[in-house]
């Protein structure tokens, strides 16, 4: 079976910066250990695949080891796809996913997701996660993700993670948040997942679900722009709508091709 595929640089417009997805359009569903054993193949965090029914878009993601509940980077990058390489002629995309009805509003230049508000509420820093870091927060909050803040943005450029202790963590499917107020933007932020191929998440639109919300309240705006200081880097345009959040960015094309599966 011959099925096409796309990897998209997310929240950037130049190639090699934001976060790289895959993308796959199918017809019907493969089985879930085919959809998994292609995320590992693509060997990139997140792997999104979609099959269109009408107005709306059923969409899944999935990293090199699970599905995942919940993806601003992969969304962003499927509703590049649909956009600019598929020719998706309206300006609104309506995702099925496995955290409700996802809209996208889509034009040639810029992708504003529609995503849940998870505002992250106060917590006890775990012990294994303060032994694994070389600087230790000053607040801790919980959401889906471990929440931590920072005194500055050059304290979340200079930490850094003893893998060995970190992967002892049991967050589920959730992961590390790190951020600080930005020197340059509003707020910076930095994420990781214990026990994944890929420790840090180059640009994490997820995490936003929680950042926004916190950022919204501690600097009283709601629109708000935010920098992930990973080694790639990503800029995200972030909006505070209440029970929702807008979480907006570039994409750009970086490959086309095919794949062969049994």
């Amino acid at each position: 079976m011959k099925l096409d595929i796309y990897q998209i640089d997310a929240f950037t417009d130049e190639l090699f910066r934001g976060n790289p997805a895959c993308v796959i359009p199918l017809d019907k569903w493969l089985p879930d250990e085919i959809l998994l054993k292609i995320a590992q193949e693509n060997a990139v965090a997140e792997t999104a695949y979609f099959i269109q029914e009408k107005r709306k878009i059923k969409l899944r993601w999935f990293t090199p080891d699970i599905e995942m509940d919940l993806c601003g980077h992969a969304t962003l990058s499927a509703a590049h796809v649909i956009k600019n390489e598929i020719g998706y002629s309206g300006t609104e995309i309506i995702f099925e996913t496995l955290s409700g009805e996802l809209k996208v509003a889509a034009s040639a230049d810029l992708i504003s997701m529609n995503f849940p508000s998870r505002k992250p509420e106060p917590a006890v820093l775990p012990n294994v996660i303060e032994q694994a870091l070389n600087i230790q927060p000053v607040q801790t909050l919980k959401a889906r993700d471990y929440f931590l803040v920072y005194e500055s943005a050059d304290d979340i450029e200079r930490l850094e993670i003893d893998r060995p202790i970190f992967d002892e963590i049991n967050v589920g499917h959730g992961g590390v948040i790190v951020t600080a107020k930005g020197d340059n933007c509003d707020f910076v932020s930095r994420f990781f997942t214990p026990q994944a191929s890929i420790l840090e998440d180059p640009v994490t639109g997820s995490a936003h679900c929680s950042l926004i919300p916190y950022w919204s309240e501690i600097l009283g705006k709601k629109g708000m722009s935010a920098i992930q200081l990973s080694a790639r880097q990503g800029k995200i345009s972030c909006q505070d709508l209440g029970e929702r959040v807008g979480i907006s960015g570039n994409a750009i094309t970086y490959l086309k091709g095919a794949i062969w599966v049994d």
